[in-house]
């Protein structure tokens, strides 16, 4: 007679999507901490866009924000590849940091409050305020010094994303490994192992999204602390060098760690990412056009973007909420159910899941997981507990 597990069995009701009430989705949803481990709306933000006004485009505001029963929101302070010329990279982390710390936070204090660690993110739950908390798109933006990562720990930065789509000088992208055969590091330089152990000093995680497989492998070797991947999702599911292989997911689970699965529709959809590749370059040298464009008025340029973007992809559907589900489901039937969260990539993402459209529309999750049998305990846990374990495991190192 075979065993059934407790995750195992719960999850063998899949087959049977069930009935679930609005009394039922809202129950659950408003008892979980919803914890989103990265958002780009300081792209936004920096170019001077109001975050506490409903906004018709982009997918992050405080209305929405609210909507949706959003608990805390990792924002991403997002360094381009391209600030890496000239050394331009510490400048921009620092005007991405301020956009967090005063356009979304110091302007909006009676709703938002900086957090730091997890019980500053419970206490601010408790008091009614969404959390902001920030974390650091591209190791280069520390530009080769263990003395800014430590200053920008001191300005409230709680996790590095490695890399972003180009190998920095001292660990390897996942970007640059989809083009070239060989890495350029084959993973983290010594200098990359000693960013690691800093991190880890300081209570920094570590955050392998974006990052090579031998980067990612690196740092499992490396780190005495959890690593977690912010927004990726998984490869056994969509193929692409974004996304994590079944063995990434289990190591990383292994160590305590927590993959965050991300919304874009190229990520959890492979029809989706099929059809948009080969047209992909086109469209970014529209974009590059169009940011020339608007550059005194990124507002404008926001609503014009948005539009060709639209007209792009117009003959593409959209993933949908199911695939969003189909990932979560994937890495808990291989890793557990403390291995999963939720890293949506909203306001740096083009295409978002129908279903999952905006923050606002989080409940609609809520609903997909219970009725593929999911409860209410382990919703908990993905859309904030494990991240919240971790969070914790990181301090005590």
């Amino acid at each position: 007679m075979r065993v059934c597990v407790a995750v195992v069995c719960a999850l063998s009701m899949s087959a049977q999507s069930r009935h679930v009430t609005d009394e039922e989705v809202r129950r659950v949803h408003e008892s979980a901490i919803l914890i989103d481990t990265h958002n780009d709306a300081p792209s936004r933000t920096v170019k001077g866009i109001d975050f506490g006004t409903r906004s018709s485009i982009g997918h992050t505001d405080i209305p929405r924000l609210r909507q949706g029963g959003v608990a805390a929101t990792f924002f991403a302070a997002y360094v381009g590849a391209d600030y890496a010329v000239g050394n331009r990279s510490a400048h921009r982390a620092l005007q991405m940091i301020d956009s967090v710390r005063n356009d979304i936070v110091a302007k909006h204090a009676k709703e938002m409050v900086l957090a730091t660690s997890a019980d500053e993110v419970l206490a601010a739950h408790k008091y009614g305020k969404i959390a902001a908390i920030i974390g650091i798109e591209g190791g280069h933006a520390i530009e080769d010094s263990l003395g800014l990562l430590r200053d920008y720990f001191a300005l409230g930065v709680r996790y590095m994303t490695l890399t972003h789509t180009n190998t920095n000088s001292w660990a390897d992208s996942s970007g640059d490994m989809s083009k070239r055969a060989v890495a350029h590091h084959n993973g983290l330089t010594d200098f990359g192992k000693q960013v690691i152990r800093e991190m880890n000093r300081l209570g920094m995680m570590v955050d392998v999204s974006h990052v090579a497989d031998k980067t990612f492998w690196d740092v499992i070797e490396t780190s005495k602390a959890p690593p977690i991947a912010s927004h990726s999702s998984c490869r056994a599911l969509t193929n692409v060098p974004r996304n994590m292989t079944d063995e990434m997911i289990i190591a990383l689970a292994k160590k305590g760690g927590v993959i965050q699965i991300n919304f874009f529709c190229g990520f959890v959809s492979q029809r989706y990412a099929d059809a948009i590749r080969p047209h992909m370059d086109a469209f970014d040298a529209q974009l590059d056009a169009l940011n020339e464009k608007y550059r005194s008025n990124p507002a404008a340029g926001e609503i014009e973007i948005q539009k060709a973007w639209d007209a792009f992809s117009a003959d593409v559907p959209p993933a949908t909420i199911d695939d969003v589900v189909a990932h979560i489901d994937h890495v808990v039937k291989i890793a557990g159910i403390d291995a999963v969260g939720i890293g949506s990539d909203f306001d740096g993402i083009s295409c978002a899941p129908t279903g999952l459209d905006d923050v606002s529309q989080f409940p609609n999750l809520t609903r997909a997981l219970m009725e593929k049998g999911y409860t209410a305990d382990q919703i908990h846990k993905i859309y904030g507990g494990n991240l919240l374990r971790v969070m914790r495991a990181v301090d005590r190192k």
